[in-house]
């Protein structure tokens, strides 16, 4: 198994693990342990210090793999200088903003929860940790070592925050230290990824930087335009409804998200495959293998999407039962937030597509529009829908620029991921969403949910297998098929 396949197969267990982690700290020991408010805290700390990552990072994580390989071995030495000083350039002025602009920047993020006045240098410490980390993680990547740095982003940090969580639970540590450790842990994870990688290449100080530090600096900007974009699509709203709602109602929302991200899991695992397969199909011109590619982990990623989308709201009364109360009222959210990710995913390697060709910069001009777009948008629903008002604006804003995207691919490169087995998925999925919609148990709600999905998966995969919608379903089932030992 070659290197790229071995590392990308080990990438997604660890994803799935860390999903699966995040899931129980999510619904069950975050909701069941925290106070209501300091889960809400957590979250508003947490998001803000991802929003705040690709400033604070300079866009030095991706301009590290776009032009490491590019430096001539003598140079490398001092790119990799140029890498760990650039990120200050982001760090600095933050932390001057809030050390100079405490009180002001602090009444302004707490008029609705005075509580997060308190907790500026957290944010400040968590976007800074989570930038350095993606740093040397990147600097992992560069000499082709990805699992390590995926097992600290997926597992590592969410197996901590399951220990610090029942370290308060035991009352072994207070509510105080548990948000001390918690932004302590993240701090850690950047330590101990500095390390792994400086076994990979000690750097060794060298200020003749490379001469084409100008363009390199110049993409930098770029990317954390780009950066920012996303993680502003991503975490705007959790930040945004600090504003306008009080605290614990940012807790039952972002509970209602998870659930709905679980659905973006298979396309996480699949763009680590698919992304460099674009990026050569588009370096060899092959338009008609990129055709193929668009259209295959468009449908594959629908077929997922859509299904785990269609589980999860027909299981999520009974999902709800086993959650605490306050946290049950995120059907609208759930829905919303579910279908623009089943949106997202329908699109394939789209995104893989725009960023490896030369049009990335339009594309990053679309994400800022759209960026500020959402801004907007939950300034002016949440005051008038509250939490539904952030996932429609959610909403909105991923449904339009999946569009956008959609249209420029097909402008650009004349392709679109869709075909007539698309519309087959589509119409599937309708079909069991109406059979199912009123089957309720009356057991146990985990028996309920495991009866249910078992009926719901054996009857997709028949559906699937018996019209070959997918070569890539048909192919797993036949292998799986043939491995089966037979009666006689």
């Amino acid at each position: 198994m070659g290197i790229v396949l071995k590392q990308s197969v080990q990438n997604v267990v660890y994803t799935y693990v860390g999903f699966f982690i995040a899931a129980i700290n999510t619904l069950f020991l975050y909701t069941k342990i925290l106070p209501d408010a300091y889960y809400g805290l957590v979250t508003f700390i947490l998001a803000s210090g991802a929003i705040l990552m690709p400033l604070m990072a300079f866009g030095v994580h991706n301009t590290m793999v776009k032009f490491y390989s590019r430096c001539p071995e003598e140079e490398k030495d001092g790119f990799l200088t140029l890498m760990i000083l650039v990120p200050l350039l982001g760090v600095v002025p933050v932390a001057l903003l809030i050390l100079l602009g405490y009180n002001p920047l602090g009444d302004l993020i707490s008029k609705v929860n005075p509580i997060v006045k308190d907790y500026l240098w957290y944010i400040f410490f968590v976007g800074l940790s989570m930038a350095y980390f993606e740093v040397f993680n990147a600097w992992c990547r560069v000499h082709m070592k990805s699992v390590f740095g995926n097992f600290m982003k997926e597992v590592f940090i969410r197996v901590g925050v399951s220990i610090l969580l029942a370290l308060f639970y035991f009352e072994m540590i207070s509510l105080d230290m548990f948000l001390k450790l918690l932004v302590g842990l993240h701090l850690l994870r950047t330590v101990i990824i500095k390390i792994y990688a400086f076994t990979l290449r000690y750097p060794k100080l060298d200020f003749h930087f490379p001469a084409h530090t100008k363009e390199i600096l110049y993409y930098s900007l770029l990317i954390i335009l780009g950066g920012s974009a996303a993680l502003i699509l991503l975490e705007i709203d959790k930040v945004m409804l600090n504003q306008f709602v009080s605290i614990e109602n940012v807790a039952y929302y972002s509970v209602a998200v998870y659930i709905a991200t679980v659905i973006i899991v298979p396309s996480r695992a699949m763009h680590q495959i698919t992304y460099p397969l674009t990026a050569e199909l588009l370096n060899l011109g092959d338009m008609v293998g990129l055709k193929k590619l668009y259209q295959r982990s468009s449908l594959t990623l629908f077929i997922a999407s859509g299904f785990l989308f269609v589980l999860i709201m027909l299981n999520l009364n009974d999902l709800y039962l086993l959650i605490p109360e306050n946290y049950r009222s995120g059907f609208v959210i759930v829905f919303l937030i579910g279908l623009a990710k089943v949106l997202d995913s329908l699109l394939g390697n789209n995104n893989s597509i725009l960023f490896n060709s030369q049009y990335y910069k339009t594309v990053l001009v679309f994400g800022v529009g759209l960026a500020i777009l959402t801004i907007v948008l939950n300034y002016l629903l949440i005051p008038k829908l509250g939490l539904e008002g952030a996932a429609l604006a959610s909403f909105v804003s991923i449904f339009i620029f999946n569009l956008v995207k959609l249209v420029f691919v097909k402008m650009k490169f004349g392709i679109l991921p869709f075909t007539q087995k698309t519309l087959k998925v589509l119409a599937t999925l309708v079909v069991l969403s109406a059979l199912f919609y009123l089957l309720q148990f009356p057991f146990h709600p985990i028996l309920n949910i495991m009866l249910k999905s078992g009926l719901i998966v054996g009857m997709y995969v028949v559906i699937l297998y018996r019209f070959g919608i997918s070569e890539d379903v048909s192919s797993l089932l036949n292998k799986w098929l043939k491995k089966m030992p037979r009666s006689g």
